[in-house]
């Protein structure tokens, strides 16, 4: 029996192969940089002053020389502070967003969960899954055989038939999650839709997420829960203004990284926010147990006055 040779030649000659369905996504010392162009309210005279000049701007280096290959099975944490461009980077790893330098390379279409670009808040979340459905490839007679899954699983059974615009944020974001879910990508990219839910429903995406893995699919987690990355990740990639801080084992790279000022400062400020609550609770309950005792006292005193 001849064996069928599967491997992937990226688009370009002589760049780099991803072989044997072992690397699915390659990012090759990759670069993303933006304008932010100045917002001023001009007087009369600085817009005469300012005339055939161009308009200022400010240029953002989102992500800077990141390199990193991902593979097959591999659920990937991305994690870092606000700002230090993960989902820029998943952005230009899906696609939607082209790179300045270097090159990505995946073996499949890489799908960004979220389908929400697409979804049409003035109509049902019924039909909404079919938009959403087709959006993702799927044809209309696979939408429908999928449907009673979506809904079960969003978990808004009374609500499907309300207009989207009617559902809370935390509703809509579960029905966007149950319909990307719907799919089985071989690359997927979930930017922090573990982030609304109840327990039940997070544990329903997590078991999601581990499916996906068994498949042999790539997973990467966009997430500031760090308990998420624990429960769900066999690798994580640290970004830190645009450029990879670490990569490693889960636990390593999330131990280095709740190390930094910054999260020992978040850390602190937490510490001091409970330990001040707890003492107004105390200091309420001081105040309880005081007009207990008074009530107490003036009890007595008039039982004996009788």
């Amino acid at each position: 029996m001849d064996v069928v040779d599967t491997t992937y030649v990226a688009p370009t000659v002589g760049g780099p192969k991803i072989s044997e369905g072992l690397v699915t996504v390659l990012a090759d010392h990759v670069h993303v940089r933006y304008r932010v162009y100045e917002d001023v309210k001009h007087t009369l005279r600085s817009l005469v002053a300012a005339a055939g000049r161009k308009r200022r701007y400010r240029e953002i280096h989102a992500i800077n020389d990141v390199s990193f290959e991902a593979h097959a099975g591999e659920v990937i944490g991305i994690i870092g502070p606000n700002g230090s461009g993960k989902s820029t980077l998943m952005q230009a790893v899906s696609g939607l967003l082209p790179v300045n330098e270097g090159a990505i390379y995946a073996r499949a279409t890489p799908m960004l969960l979220g389908v929400g670009a697409v979804l049409n808040k003035t109509l049902s979340g019924r039909r909404n899954i079919l938009l959403g459905g087709l959006a993702l490839g799927l044809t209309k007679k696979q939408v429908l055989k999928r449907e009673k899954q979506i809904i079960e699983f969003a978990g808004i059974e009374d609500a499907i038939d309300r207009p989207m615009k009617t559902y809370s944020s935390g509703m809509s974001a579960r029905l966007q999650f149950a319909i990307s879910a719907a799919v089985k990508p071989e690359i997927l990219i979930i930017d922090e839709a573990l982030a609304v839910g109840d327990r039940d429903f997070k544990r329903k995406s997590r078991n999601r997420i581990e499916q996906l893995r068994e498949s042999a699919g790539t997973v990467f987690l966009v997430t500031h829960s760090m308990q998420d990355v624990r429960r769900s990740c066999t690798r994580t990639i640290w970004l830190d203004n645009g450029k990879l801080k670490m990569d490693g084992a889960p636990e390593d790279v999330i131990a280095a990284y709740e190390d930094t000022d910054e999260k020992r400062d978040q850390r602190l400020q937490r510490t001091k926010r409970k330990a001040e609550r707890a003492l107004q609770q105390l200091a309420e309950l001081d105040e309880e147990e005081a007009a207990a005792v008074v009530e107490s006292t003036a009890g007595e005193t008039d039982s004996r006055g009788a």
